[in-house]
C-alpha cells in the first residue's frame, strides 16, 4: 500500500529571541487508524477563466467525514496576487504568491478558491481514503 509522508520546516533566526527551528514529519493516514490515506484526486494546475468563487473540490463527490487532505500552491510571483479559500460558505484564509497550504477537509461542505486576479495558477492535489 502506498505512504504519503508530509514534512513541515519552519526556521528562523530573528523571529523570536532566540532561533525558531520547527521540524516536524507525518504520514497521511486514514480516520482513526493508521492505515496510509492511498488515494489522490485531481493533481494540476488551475487558473481561473475570472474572479469569481469555484469549486475546486465538491462535498459529496467523497465518503463524508473521512480523512482528507487538500494541498495548495499559489504559483503567481506577484506579491499582490492571493487566492480565497473557503470551505462551504466559511473563508479558511488567503495564500498569497508562493504560499502552500495543506488544509484537512471533512468533505461535508465544497472546497473553493477565489483568485484576486484570472492570471493566478493554483497547484493542488488532493489526498483522501476514497
Amino acid at each position: 500500500m502506498p505512504t504519503t509522508t508530509t514534512r513541515l520546516v519552519i526556521s528562523s533566526a530573528d523571529l523570536l529571541s532566540s532561533t525558531l527551528a520547527i521540524d516536524a514529519t507525518a504520514t497521511l493516514t486514514q480516520g482513526g487508524n493508521t492505515t496510509a490515506i492511498a488515494q489522490t484526486t485531481g493533481l494540476g494546475v488551475t487558473q481561473a477563466a475570472d474572479t469569481n468563487a469555484f469549486v475546486l473540490y465538491a462535498k459529496g463527490s467523497y465518503n463524508d467525514d473521512e480523512a482528507a487532505k487538500v494541498y495548495l500552491r499559489n504559483a503567481s510571483t506577484n506579491a499582490a496576487h492571493f487566492v480565497t479559500v473557503t470551505i462551504e460558505a466559511e473563508d479558511v484564509g488567503h495564500l498569497y504568491a508562493g504560499d502552500v497550504a495543506l488544509i484537512p477537509w471533512a468533505t461535508t461542505g465544497d472546497f473553493k478558491l477565489k483568485m484576486s486576479d484570472a492570471s493566478i495558477k493554483v497547484e493542488h492535489i488532493l489526498f483522501h481514503e476514497g
